[in-house]
């Protein structure tokens, strides 16, 4: 159950309980697992494995609510939608339909966006562009749109990625269409168009929402760079442009909103920036550079006034490291290893290699101290992993585990 809790700056923030994982990123949609009933201490094997199956291909991370963990992802030529018991991995009930989406880089074919779980319904967009939205207790679909067809939405380098956000009754997407529909909102209930706004090409970041100045807002990273608009209206409030300096190049990382701070981050030749949201809906500087924190792919974690995250492409051998928010200051870095991702746990990090490996380590400003680590996965482990309830749902190309990270294990 979510609860809302006014803070001193006057921003609303959502606090949830450990149960859920409901969308990408988490119930808060920054990286942040809300409970503090993780282990310190793993078995010399790793943290046990709860259970674990073969799954298709997809760069689509795992959601869980109310008992179920929803899979999505590619099985021939179909794009397949699953509700799994938590407990054992066993189906529920299965949802598919065709798909002859083909990555032009062999990067895989599978689903690269991670479902949203919201009001009893789950809500799914495919590589080639479809949209779906599905009844959480029986699979059955309520509406789907194709926006491929409908807003001339293109593939871009790597298919179709933006994880659906859910704000009140809309759906928001960053679709990339023609004719204004850049980004859409469509009607939670129906799956009609509600609303779109701007001209701009689709990047690979996912959206999120926010309350800035005790007003609601969404903030997006297009393939042209940062909107701030109203996620009930479409009214787009401020526009930064902000890309790379070259064509063959994607944002990808999801802007992390703090207080009425935005961090921005990404790879090519791109950096870093943190911009002050005024009450103005002006967007003011604080820092920006090229040598701090430039996330490839995957969305750094903030605590305490401190960024987490990897730094560099993730074909080049990134570094781990720890950022001040406020002034891009670089504390500490953990050079050349595999990407990965990063999950803000019980106030330590949860590291997934894409080689598999799972890394304990706190989220600590003044040095870099790993706590532990296991193999969790066969390599290919590049979607984010979901945490409820002290159990961690991971997947790589083939493979889908759940671990036992709990005290109790």
């Amino acid at each position: 159950m979510c609860r809302w809790i006014l803070i001193a700056f006057g921003v609303l923030l959502i606090t949830s309980d450990a149960s859920e994982w409901p969308q990408f990123l988490g119930p808060t949609r920054n990286g942040v697992y809300a409970g503090n009933d993780l282990a310190r201490v793993w078995p010399k094997e790793g943290p046990p494995k709860r259970w674990e199956k073969k799954i298709g291909e997809g760069f689509s991370g795992i959601t869980v609510a109310n008992g179920r963990a929803i899979l999505f992802h590619r099985l021939g030529n179909k794009e397949v939608i699953e509700a799994l018991k938590v407990e054992s991995g066993e189906p529920i009930w299965t949802f598919d339909y065709s798909c002859a989406y083909r990555d032009d880089f062999a990067r895989g074919d599978g689903p690269r966006a991670t479902p949203a779980i919201a009001n009893e319904k789950i809500i799914t967009f495919g590589a080639e562009g479809m949209l779906s939205c599905l009844d959480s207790s029986s699979g059955k679909k309520i509406w789907s749109v194709d926006a491929k067809e409908q807003f001339g939405a293109t593939k871009g380098f790597f298919g179709m990625a933006c994880s659906p956000l859910v704000e009140g009754n809309n759906v928001l997407l960053n679709m990339g269409g023609k004719n204004g529909a850049g980004i859409v909102a469509f009607d939670q209930q129906t799956g009609r168009t509600v609303w779109k706004a701007t001209d701009h090409e689709a990047g690979y970041s996912s959206p999120v929402g926010a309350t800035v100045h005790g007003r609601r807002v969404a903030a997006f990273l297009t393939r042209s760079g940062l909107v701030i608009l109203d996620p009930e209206k479409g009214k787009v409030h401020s526009e930064f442009p902000w890309r790379a300096r070259m064509a063959a190049s994607v944002n990808a990382a999801t802007p992390l909103v703090i207080g009425d701070l935005i961090f921005l981050s990404a790879s090519y030749d791109t950096g870093a920036i943190v911009l002050a949201l005024k009450e103005n809906n002006k967007l003011q500087e604080i820092w920006s550079s090229d040598e701090a924190l430039s996330n490839h792919y995957a969305t750094s974690v903030h605590r305490a006034g401190f960024l987490y995250g990897f730094h560099g492409r993730q074909e080049e051998g990134p570094s781990l490291r720890c950022i001040e928010l406020k002034t891009g200051r670089v504390r500490w870095s953990r050079e050349q290893g595999p990407a990965g991702t990063v999950t803000l746990a019980d106030d330590m990090l949860l590291v997934l290699f894409e080689d598999g490996r799972l890394m304990l380590a706190e989220a600590a400003s003044e040095r870099f101290r790993m706590i532990a680590e296991a193999q969790i996965l066969p390599f290919g482990a590049r979607a984010y992993p979901a945490v409820a309830n002290g159990y961690l749902y991971a997947r790589s190309k083939d493979k889908l585990v759940c671990v036992n990270l709990g005290k109790a294990n």
